[in-house]
């Protein structure tokens, strides 16, 4: 890591909330594994609660629950995409990122439609890295541009015809709902629409009740099959 990096690692804080962000590994790399455990544990305001070389040994072995997972797609035995539900079925409302090096479009749908809430290449830089585990702490979508770039295009192609009533959605929520599938935080959607981010939450809020969803995730690939985005 450069000293420019470093120094934008340091400086980097959790979003409002409080207390450290317990964040675990899984990851079957060693070197990866360690890399970002460092990262996680010697940054201010975050904490590395757990590091795992499967999906199976993080089922397996009790820890602090986390806030955020950083989860490997390429791991051995149960992939990472498998591995998402049942991750959430041990620590429900746990935040889920992928982190990989592949940017295949099928591992990317199946995985948010699994219940992850972000996807992010292994080359992401540490700021951002950070950054982003903040994001999806704070109920955010982070993605890298490639990602996020594939992911409208594969909503594109699921050709799905739109509905003109939008499950009771104003053209505001819809908007918002098109921004939540592009992978943008709170902060980066309020100041796209030029609005505060309490009345963000209130229009996900109100998403949320019209679509009977409990997650971003779930909002999204809702959306996604109805036709609604």
């Amino acid at each position: 890591m450069t000293g420019h990096e470093r120094a934008n690692v340091e400086e980097q804080e959790p979003m409002a909330g409080g207390g450290a962000i317990r964040v675990a590994i899984v990851e079957d790399d060693r070197t990866t594994r360690q890399g970002l455990a460092l990262l996680i544990g010697g940054t201010s305001g975050y904490e590395c609660v757990g590091q795992f070389r499967s999906v199976e040994e993080a089922l397996r072995l009790p820890y602090l629950a986390p806030h955020v997972i950083l989860l490997d797609i390429n791991l051995p035995g149960v992939s990472g995409t498998e591995g998402v539900k049942l991750l959430l079925e041990k620590h429900p409302g746990v935040q889920i990122v992928m982190l990989t090096v592949f940017d295949a479009q099928d591992h990317v749908f199946e995985s948010i439609c699994n219940g992850a809430c972000g996807y992010l290449l292994k080359k992401t830089p540490p700021a951002r890295l950070l950054e982003a585990i903040a994001e999806a702490h704070q109920g955010g979508a982070p993605m890298t541009p490639e990602i996020a770039r594939r992911v409208v295009t594969l909503f594109q192609q699921t050709g799905v015809p739109r509905k003109s009533a939008g499950h009771g959605l104003s053209p505001r929520e819809l908007s918002v709902l098109g921004l939540l599938a592009e992978g943008y935080s709170y902060t980066a959607l309020a100041e796209r629409l030029g609005i505060t981010a309490n009345t963000v939450r209130n229009h996900i809020r109100g998403i949320y009740e019209k679509l009977h969803v409990h997650s971003r995730s779930e909002a999204v690939s809702k959306a996604i099959r109805k036709g609604v985005i």
